[in-house]
């Protein structure tokens, strides 16, 4: 593990030392990232039950970020370490579990441009490697930059742009490792984090098409996407046995977002088909709507609705996965939904409230207010129909810059759970609290080590 870091290192220093004897022509930025945040999670992610105590804890993320650009290439490296605090022993860090080990390359890609990167009008370029993939507002296809180790992926993805385009189509392929034979991949993610929104296995492989129209304030985009998974039997022991093929999932739809004045309309719509991970046939949807509005300069205020269908007919999966966005941005910063917390598939319905209010161009405060309701039925164990109201969220962030890279983010929220939310077929917790709190307070140091 320590040889480990230190040839990452020494990597690191050695590719540096090589460009800076390359510069005449390029442009090189070194800069880095330390984040700490001190978390109080009394009912976080899902209620608790009464007897339980609250989890006080610090985790940290820390990244040095290279990137070097050139004529007609691009590229970049990220090398993160994601660690709570008191994980290792302060001499030496050999207790840490391979399930723990935070260290790890999050970003190393290359962006070769095919046509001369002088002309600014349109390029075509081909970026293969380790990267974020973020489309739109991230509700499907984002970077989950919240928690801390993020989200990457191993592809390769041709961009054609003009002023007035953007479009986009990638493919990814999952191995293990490398094979002397066969190509079955065992979907297991690494350590506790989610292979996607709702923590679910891990694709062998995705190939989509992106494309996105600028409009005169705001633009619209189409984007199809199709993962495919591992398929598998059950031995005797009702163990998965890994075989031959994959199952297809296929999701796609419109997204569009406009300035009209002081409004601003965000609009979305995807269907989702083909095959889940398990085999089962799917067919799901996910609408969306806001309306934002701007009171004053300083002031906005808006409202909208989410809708991702849920529960099953007859032998079809009706519920929406959100593939791999960040659902912390739009369904509670609590995390109660799709963010690898289940709650029975059973579909979710968001009515909110959303403001925001800047004090000064360092101080800016956030208040959003949910309602969460189950978008199928929802039964008990004795098959008793019961309310669809899952509960209230109350969210407030506040953001102050207090130099220019340093910040500080802090944050509290609410949730008042229902019946129905802590029932065995949703989130099944027993004497569940009817008040749950979380509240974090983060610093952001992002220091710019060279640039030239």
């Amino acid at each position: 593990m320590i040889n480990k870091r230190n040839s990452l290192c020494i990597f690191i220093a050695m590719f540096v030392c090589m460009l800076l004897c390359n510069l005449a022509s390029a442009q090189l930025r070194v800069y880095g990232q330390l984040r700490t945040r001190t978390e109080y999670r009394d009912g976080q992610g899902s209620p608790l039950p009464k007897d339980s105590k609250p989890a006080i804890f610090v985790s940290q993320r820390t990244r040095l970020n290279l990137d070097y650009n050139t004529y007609r290439l691009k590229f970049g490296v990220a090398l993160q370490d994601v660690r709570v605090w008191g994980q290792d022993v302060s001499t030496i860090n050999r207790t840490t579990i391979q399930n723990n080990n935070g260290l790890m390359l999050h970003e190393a890609w290359a962006e070769i441009s095919f046509t001369d990167t002088t002309n600014k009008k349109e390029t075509v370029a081909l970026k293969i490697g380790r990267q974020e993939m973020i489309f739109d507002d991230q509700r499907l296809i984002g970077n989950l930059d919240w928690l801390q180790q993020a989200r990457h992926h191993d592809a390769a993805i041709l961009k054609y742009t003009t002023s007035a385009w953007n479009i986009q189509a990638g493919v990814a392929y999952n191995q293990n490792k490398e094979n002397i034979s066969g190509t079955v991949y065992i979907p297991v993610p690494p350590g506790n984090y989610p292979a996607n929104t709702n923590g679910g296995s891990m694709y062998k492989s995705f190939e989509f098409g992106y494309a996105n129209r600028k409009l005169q304030a705001g633009n619209f985009s189409f984007l199809i996407f199709a993962d495919q998974f591992n398929k598998y039997t059950l031995d005797s022991a009702n163990v998965k046995v890994w075989g031959k093929g994959t199952w297809t999932r296929l999701t796609s739809g419109i997204y569009f977002n406009n300035r009209f004045n002081k409004w601003v309309l965000t609009a979305s719509a995807y269907y989702q088909g083909g095959k889940t991970a398990d085999n089962q046939k799917l067919s799901a949807a996910l609408l969306s709507a806001n309306l934002n509005y701007d009171l004053t300069k300083k002031f906005t205020i808006g409202s909208g609705i989410d809708y991702t269908s849920g529960g099953t007919s007859g032998t079809t999966v009706r519920a929406f996965d959100p593939l791999y966005g960040t659902p912390h941005k739009f369904w509670g910063l609590m995390d109660y939904f799709y963010a690898a917390n289940s709650f029975g598939n059973k579909g979710l319905v968001d009515y909110y409230i959303k403001s925001g209010y800047t004090f000064s161009g360092k101080l800016k405060v956030n208040a959003d207010l949910h309602q969460f309701v189950s978008a199928s039925k929802v039964t008990s164990t004795g098959n008793k129909e019961l309310s669809r109201n899952f509960g209230t969220e109350a969210d407030f962030v506040a953001n102050y810059i207090l130099t220019g890279p340093v910040s500080l983010e802090a944050g509290y929220s609410h949730f008042f759970s229902t019946a129905t939310l802590t029932s065995p077929t949703v989130k099944n917790v027993s004497n569940a609290n009817k008040n749950n709190n979380w509240a974090y307070l983060m610093v952001i140091v992002k220091p710019g080590i060279l640039s030239k």
